[in-house]
């Protein structure tokens, strides 16, 4: 978070009264507090706290189930508004427990990964996603089905398997009702990214470039269009341009932002790889050329790639030639073999030690 964010923030928290919420940001950013808003905020927390109490002890005096369950998820909803996590999540847990119909309970998990998610509690979404995988065996419905695959893809893409989120998104893009996560658009942006970093290029031609879904909204996001083409289309130098926009954006993206290092340098490594695997050799020049840099910078990037064994390729600087340098196949599995020989002996023969004994 940039140093004008939080302050950004605070502007609007006033507007809901997020008293434990405006507590926490003012202490991690050290910001001096408003002690006259804090008696205001809390005040006015303390009143609507007074309400839903209240609410709850007639519905539990006078009313139904049904009446219990909705002053409890009142209560609930409240909490999780004015950014108290453990009151919310205890309220939720509360919530759930009275609550009969199946729909209603997953509905009251996915509000539990809410919380998690505008925390970034990595521990409160897993354990929540668990309890609503189990709960849609029992007899979820597709709606509900389907959106806990986004609620589980984005998930991943907190823990940087964009692997597991991209078959995620992939399997929801038609289908996409998780509205009160984000809009449609932005779901396709996180589509689009974690393809480009993990598909093969047929695969991202069939199932990006030419996505009716994704077509029809890709433009909506800026660069976005650009950098899938360039990619696909082996425009190196607009990919680049492309690449450097996207950066920029992921930066102050929610999700993306503490991996935007690792992406920015993964795709340079897939680029480099991908026009690398054409030629057996070309020249510095000619590289440099195709992705609108100067020789100096192709030189520099590749050979921390190259020195750390992530490009199969070594530069010969005499020449100022790129060689690629690709593993034989067949010599790889045969070393694969002998090292799985190795474990396989080294356990016989600690058996044997075992079985003599």
């Amino acid at each position: 978070m940039d140093s004008e964010s939080p302050h950004a923030t605070l502007t609007n928290v006033p507007i809901v009264d997020m008293t434990p919420f405006y507590e926490i940001i003012t202490d991690e950013f050290s910001i001096p507090k408003d002690t006259a808003l804090v008696a205001r905020m809390e005040a006015a927390n303390a009143e609507q706290i007074k309400k839903l109490d209240e609410r709850l002890e007639d519905a539990e005096k006078n009313l139904g189930e049904t009446d219990i369950s909705d002053a409890l998820i009142a209560k609930a909803q409240f909490w999780a508004k004015i950014g108290d996590k453990e009151q919310a999540l205890s309220a939720f847990k509360t919530a759930i427990e009275k609550t009969g119909p199946l729909g209603h309970r997953i509905d009251l998990i996915f509000s539990c990964i809410r919380v998690g998610f505008f925390f970034h509690d990595n521990d409160v979404i897993s354990k929540n996603i668990d309890k609503a995988k189990t709960l849609i065996e029992e007899g979820g419905d597709w709606d509900r089905r389907n959106r806990l695959k986004v609620y589980e893809g984005i998930y991943k893409i907190s823990i940087r398997d964009f692997k597991g989120a991209v078959n995620l998104f992939l399997e929801t893009l038609a289908t996409f009702t998780s509205t009160e996560l984000m809009e449609y658009r932005d779901f396709v942006k996180y589509t689009v990214l974690t393809a480009a970093i993990t598909l093969n290029r047929p695969d991202f031609k069939a199932k990006i470039i030419n996505s009716p879904e994704i077509l029809e909204v890709i433009h909506e996001v800026p660069h976005l269009s650009d950098y899938a083409n360039a990619l696909y289309n082996c425009n190196y130098a607009q990919f680049f341009k492309s690449l450097a926009a996207i950066e920029q954006m992921i930066k102050t993206d929610r999700l993306l932002n503490a991996h935007y290092r690792y992406y920015v340098r993964e795709m340079r490594i897939t680029i480099y790889a991908q026009l690398l695997e054409s030629y057996r050799s070309l020249t510095i020049e000619s590289m440099a050329n195709s992705f609108g840099v100067t020789e100096e910078y192709i030189d520099s990037d590749l050979s921390k790639y190259i020195a750390a064994g992530r490009l199969n390729a070594v530069i010969d600087k005499v020449g100022g030639v790129v060689e690629t340098n690709r593993p034989d196949a067949k010599n790889a599995q045969y070393q694969a073999t002998i090292k799985q020989g190795d474990l396989l002996l080294n356990r016989i023969q600690k058996l044997s030690r075992v079985i003599n004994v």
